[in-house]
C-alpha cells in the first residue's frame, strides 16, 4: 500500500465506461488515485459499473455522465472532481469515436462529429482543467491519440482528429511547463468494443502497400487486451514523470514505444532568388529520396 504512486491524487478519465478507458481508470485507482469515471450516456450505466468495480477493489470512484464534445458539459465533468474530492491532479482525455468514410463521399456531419468528440472534446476538458492546474502549479494531462495520426486508410476525419491531438499535446506541454503541468499523448492499440473487421482490413491493406512489416501486421491482426495500456498512463500521471512532457507514446500489450520528434530530414537552399518550377522538377525527387 505504501508504494502507491498516485496516493491522494484525483483523476478524471473520459470515456472510461468500457475498453481502454475502463482499464486506465482501474490502473489509476490501483495506484491510489480517486477517480471520476466519465461516460456519455447514463442509460447505459457503464461509468457506474466501472466505479463500482473500483470501489469493490478498495478504491474510490464516482461516475459522471457528460458529453465531452459539449463545452459546458466538459466543465461539469471537471467540476465533479472538485465537488467530490476538492481538486483535480490528473486528466486523461481518452474519450473518442471512430468512423469509416472515403474523402469523396463523407457527409459533413460525419466529419464534424468525429472532430468534435476526439479533438474538441480533448480541448474542452483540458480548457476547464488546466486553469485549476495552473493555480495549484501541478498536474498531468494525458491525451489519447492513435497511430492513425501518421497514416490511416478510409478514415481521414479520424486521422485528422488524432493528428490534431498530437499538435495540441505538444503545444499545451509548452504552455503549461512553467506551472509544473505536463502534457503527453498515448496511441493505444488493443482489442476493444471499438475494434471491428474494418480495422483488420486496414492493417491488411497497409501491409500490402508495404507500409508495415510482417511482425507489425501479425500484431495488428491479433491485438492484445486493453489492460496493457493502464500502467503506462499511471506512470505518466505520477510525480515521477515530471521531466516527461510533449511526448507521444505507442502502447499495445507489452509493447511500448516512443515516437520520434519531427525533424527536417534534408534541405535544399538557393542562395540567390527562389527556385523555378523546372529547377524543382530536378531537385525535389532527390529531396524525397533522402
Amino acid at each position: 500500500m505504501a508504494d502507491m504512486i498516485l496516493r491522494d491524487k484525483v483523476s478524471v478519465v473520459t470515456g472510461a465506461g468500457r475498453g481502454i478507458g475502463r482499464a486506465i481508470a482501474q490502473s489509476l485507482a490501483a495506484e491510489g488515485s480517486k477517480v471520476v469515471v466519465n461516460a456519455l450516456r447514463q442509460s447505459d450505466g457503464y461509468a457506474d459499473a466501472t466505479a463500482k468495480d473500483i470501489i469493490s477493489e478498495g478504491g474510490q470512484a464516482i461516475a459522471c455522465y457528460a458529453d465531452v464534445s459539449d463545452f459546458e458539459q466538459a466543465k461539469k465533468l471537471v467540476q465533479a472532481a472538485i465537488d467530490a474530492y476538492g481538486k483535480i491532479d490528473i486528466l486523461v482525455n481518452n474519450a473518442g469515436i471512430t468512423g469509416w468514410r472515403m474523402p469523396w463521399d463523407m457527409p459533413e456531419e460525419d466529419w464534424d462529429k468525429v472532430i468534435s468528440v476526439n479533438l474538441k472534446g480533448t480541448f474542452n476538458c483540458t480548457r476547464h482543467a488546466c486553469g485549476l492546474m495552473k493555480e495549484q502549479r501541478r498536474g498531468r494531462i494525458i491525451n489519447c491519440t492513435s497511430g492513425s495520426w501518421i497514416r490511416r486508410a478510409g478514415a481521414c476525419h479520424y486521422a485528422a482528429a488524432k493528428a490534431g491531438i498530437v499538435g495540441f499535446t505538444r503545444a499545451v506541454a509548452i504552455d503549461m511547463a512553467e506551472f509544473g503541468v505536463t502534457c503527453n499523448a498515448y496511441a493505444p492499440y488493443a482489442r476493444t468494443d471499438m475494434s471491428s473487421p474494418r480495422t483488420l482490413q486496414m492493417f491488411e491493406q497497409t501491409y500490402k502497400l508495404g507500409k508495415i512489416d510482417q511482425e507489425e501486421y501479425e500484431w495488428g491482426m491479433n491485438p492484445p487486451g486493453p489492460e496493457g495500456v493502464g500502467p503506462l498512463i499511471a506512470f505518466l500521471a505520477s510525480d515521477r514523470s515530471s521531466s516527461i512532457s510533449g511526448k507521444v507514446f505507442y502502447v499495445s500489450g507489452g509493447k511500448i514505444a516512443l515516437y520520434s520528434e519531427p525533424v527536417r530530414r534534408k534541405t535544399i537552399f538557393k542562395k540567390e532568388g527562389i527556385w523555378s518550377v523546372s529547377e524543382l522538377m530536378d531537385q525535389v525527387p532527390g529531396l524525397l529520396s533522402a
